[in-house]
């Protein structure tokens, strides 16, 4: 087999983990770097081994090497190794009892108060602080910066899942932390080496006509695409052993009550009073 052939194959492969099998779409350029973002997979099993020393360092430099707005840079990050506090955000979570499991549980905020206090210091009022644009920056900056935090994990050899159930509480996850006013915990992320007991396989996507279009918007044979998808999850989830839900009943189970929002229904509010006063 020659390298070209390999190359292709290896990129079939990875496409066909990722869309399946019928809806593997046409493939451009590939590298290694591609590969390893194509494999991402989310892991809730983790073996107690620590990370090795100076890997934390590591991945905030990844992350600092992310985009940021304006190069404002309205973000900060926790590391939490303390296991009594790991098992406090596993309530918070639902239970999840991957967060106790991993050696190294990273908390994401958005953070405008460091911006703030320059303000302060500096006797200048930031009159854009309050407004829902600057609240957006501060997420979506979080947001970049533990993707590319967690791309940099998976190059490492270690494994990841993001944690979005810390806004079922963030008051409760702002006292545990002691973050000031302006800062906001919008989501965990759990680091670590997976148990192999708890790996898996790549899970199947939407096929890319549904989430890609070219100069304007569409929906055409969105519904056909859907149910195909539906089914290629379906099997997924049997192979996987999990729920055996399609993609269409998940969605609905998680966006058709407010119970199942778990709280953060009333995350307006609660982001008000972190010290957000959107407007």
């Amino acid at each position: 087999m020659t390298l070209a052939v390999a190359a292709d194959l290896t990129k079939s492969n990875a496409l066909a983990l990722r869309y399946g099998a019928s809806q593997i779409p046409p493939a451009g350029p590939w590298n290694d770097h591609i590969d390893l973002l194509m494999s991402h997979r989310s892991v809730r099993g983790y073996r107690p081994d620590p990370v090795p020393e100076g890997t934390l360092e590591t991945l905030v430099a990844a992350a600092q090497s992310a985009a940021t707005s304006s190069n404002l840079q309205t973000w900060s990050v926790i590391a939490v190794t303390d296991p009594a506090k790991k098992a406090a955000f596993a309530k918070i979570a639902g239970n999840q009892k991957h967060i106790e499991q991993c050696p190294l549980f990273l908390v994401w905020l958005a953070d405008l108060s460091r911006n703030e206090r320059l303000g302060a210091e500096e006797g200048v009022e930031l009159a854009s602080l309050p407004y829902l644009e600057t609240f957006l920056v501060a997420a979506i900056d979080a947001a970049l910066a533990a993707q590319n935090a967690t791309v940099a994990a998976e190059s490492l050899g270690l494994s990841t899942v993001y944690i979005g159930a810390m806004r079922n509480d963030p008051v409760q996850v702002a006292e545990l932390l002691g973050l000031p006013a302006g800062t906001m915990g919008v989501f965990g992320l759990c680091v670590g080496y997976a148990d192999p007991k708890a790996a898996n396989e790549v899970k199947p996507r939407l096929p890319q006509s549904v989430v890609l279009y070219r100069e304007t918007y569409g929906v055409s044979n969105e519904s056909t695409l859907r149910a195909a998808y539906d089914a290629e999850m379906g099997a997924f989830s049997r192979r996987n052993e999990m729920a055996q839900d399609s993609w269409t009943q998940r969605v609905i189970k998680r966006m058709a009550t407010l119970s199942a929002m778990n709280g953060r229904d009333r995350l307006s509010e609660i982001v008000k009073a972190l010290g957000f006063p959107i407007r």
